[in-house]
């Protein structure tokens, strides 16, 4: 009697610390990063959160804030259970947010990734990265949120770290705002020149053209690895289950199921994966802040080796990791 009672005692404290797994949830917040306004967002997703709905039993709501900053802080403070992020933004989701990967995008014509673009307008004099250095001091710049992949990571590394410029001092001003504003501030001729991405071009030439027809790409980067989707560590068992099972069995039920994805983002489904997806982007950004210490000359010589051989040590270990 002694015993149970004791073992009741455990187990109740035990469900007090740690009530996400004692039972499942009967209400799944999904959170939806702001590539786009939440209007354009909502439709392309709430299609896929019904049948979500459907197929788990669960109630799902689409969360939806200004930035990606808001869907990392949602998760972290248990009003996010389960995201759409880019690979930066997950980073951080995982690190800070007690996220895991659990899905990867799958594109439906066979690519392996998307790719980060910079933009100007068709009539811009500027063609390339180099007339857009030189005439930095005269230009407007969109930049991307700053947990975007696509629309500040990658192009801070390759486009201004590569070529030791800093877009905060290169522009005569710079302003940050997600992929569809971007691409309508330089179609609108508010901005000179804007990160973007591929797969956000692709939605603006799709649903307004006479916008998509006034810009013209100057920049390209290397294929970036497709989407992930995190889900909380700690969210209940049986929860992780369904929703590991709706996703990676989602557009093999019919042609409807096929349509949503393809509208979503010209998807065929999606796969199973885990957080050492974001390797090469982790990499990414350390390499970047390699670059910066190594060209920072207010740094002391023995601080600059310090802090070089710290994220030498660093990207060692993401190589062992792989």
């Amino acid at each position: 009697m002694i015993k149970r009672l004791f073992l009741s005692v455990i187990g109740t404290a035990l469900l007090a610390l740690n009530p996400a797994s004692a039972q499942e949830l009967k209400e799944l917040n999904f959170g939806i990063i702001s590539t786009e306004s939440s209007q354009n967002l909502r439709s392309d997703w709430q299609p896929i959160l019904d049948d979500m709905a459907k197929k788990t039993g669960l109630k799902v709501n689409a969360f939806f804030a200004s930035d990606y900053a808001g869907i990392i802080e949602g998760m972290r403070f248990n009003k996010v259970h389960v995201a759409w992020f880019g690979a930066k933004s997950a980073i951080e989701a995982v690190d800070r947010a007690n996220g895991e990967v659990f899905a990867q995008y799958v594109n439906a014509d066979g690519t392996q990734g998307y790719y980060s673009h910079l933009i100007v307008h068709k009539d811009s004099p500027i063609k390339t990265v180099d007339d857009m250095i030189k005439q930095g001091k005269n230009l407007a710049f969109g930049n991307g949120d700053p947990n975007s992949t696509s629309g500040f990571l990658v192009p801070s590394y390759y486009v201004f770290a590569q070529n030791k410029v800093d877009p905060k001092t290169l522009f005569r001003v710079s302003r940050s705002a997600n992929h569809e504003s971007n691409a309508l501030a330089v179609a609108a001729k508010q901005v000179d020149v804007a990160t973007n991405n591929s797969e956000v071009l692709e939605k603006v030439k799709e649903k307004q053209p006479e916008k998509f027809n006034d810009l013209r790409i100057i920049w390209t980067s290397p294929l970036i690895p497709l989407d992930p989707l995190v889900m909380r560590k700690d969210l209940p068992e049986a929860t992780k289950a369904k929703v590991r099972d709706f996703f990676y069995t989602y557009g093999k039920g019919g042609q409807q199921e096929k349509d949503n994805l393809f509208k979503l983002s010209k998807l065929s489904g999606f796969k199973a994966s885990t957080n050492s997806q974001l390797i090469p982007i982790r990499q990414l950004e350390l390499f970047k802040n390699r670059n910066k210490a190594e060209a920072d000359e207010t740094m002391a010589a023995a601080d600059k080796q310090v802090k070089l051989a710290e994220i030498d040590k660093q990207l060692a270990a993401l190589s062992l990791a792989k």
